[in-house]
């Protein structure tokens, strides 16, 4: 008989990270889980870690390729009802995966269940589905509860805002989701990643009119360009 629900985990030398998330997923109030580690070449420690693991997940090794195709590689090899994709530096609520999986019995209409996060200690708070507000904006973490046969896939292209263009892939076959307004999981803050963040205001100011703008900022309106291109925005 088929799990309930598929938890797929693309990993790449996050070994610091990935013991909390398994065991976040273990200890879920819903249990009838699969459990699938695509370890995407990683070369930390990650194949120690995930050693403690082996008599309950489904170990995929493979070649650095990246997290999209990492991720549709751990979908191939699933079986479940539902479909969640968990980044391993995400440490999920102990009842998230109840919470999603309720509200998506509550709304047979929608395809897939979505909450608010914490990174770090800054809190993103999600929004009622609104199909205008995604096309402006994503606001839909990539860990959300899909139904298995509504899911279309990741785009091994898009590098950058991955989450964004797979709802906006779904959303144009008239795919929709159900806001649960809970602060769902806590995913930790790399520090490496940290080192180049810029606040929020730093996107919108006139760079154009300065003559200059930083490479993080360039990478940034290239990759949202690749999506706007793509789903005519």
């Amino acid at each position: 008989m088929n799990p309930l629900i598929s938890v797929i985990i693309p990993t790449y030398n996050d070994a610091p990270f990935l013991k909390r998330c398994l065991d976040s997923v273990f200890n879920q109030t819903l249990s009838d889980l699969e459990v699938i580690v695509v370890n995407d070449g990683s070369t930390d420690n990650t194949r120690q870690v995930l050693e403690t693991y082996r008599d309950r997940i489904t170990l995929i090794n493979q070649e650095n390729q990246g997290r999209n195709p990492a991720r549709m590689r751990g979908f191939d090899e699933s079986n479940g009802q539902f479909l969640i994709f968990l980044d391993s530096d995400i440490e999920m609520r102990q009842d998230m995966l109840e919470l999603l999986h309720r509200a998506l019995g509550e709304h047979s209409e929608v395809s897939y269940a979505y909450g608010s996060f914490r990174f770090g200690n800054k809190l993103f708070k999600g929004f009622e589905f609104d199909p205008d507000r995604l096309r402006q904006m994503n606001y839909i973490h990539t860990s959300a509860l899909i139904r298995r046969q509504d899911f279309l896939g990741f785009d091994p292209v898009i590098k950058k805002f991955q989450d964004w263009d797979v709802w906006l892939t779904m959303l144009g076959q008239g795919k929709r989701g159900v806001f649960v307004d809970q602060v769902l999981f806590h995913a930790a803050v790399d520090q490496q990643a940290l080192s180049k963040w810029m606040p929020k205001i730093a996107y919108k100011l006139p760079w154009h009119l300065i003559g200059w703008k930083p490479e993080r900022i360039k990478q940034y309106e290239e990759a949202r360009e690749i999506i706007y291109r793509k789903h005519n925005l």
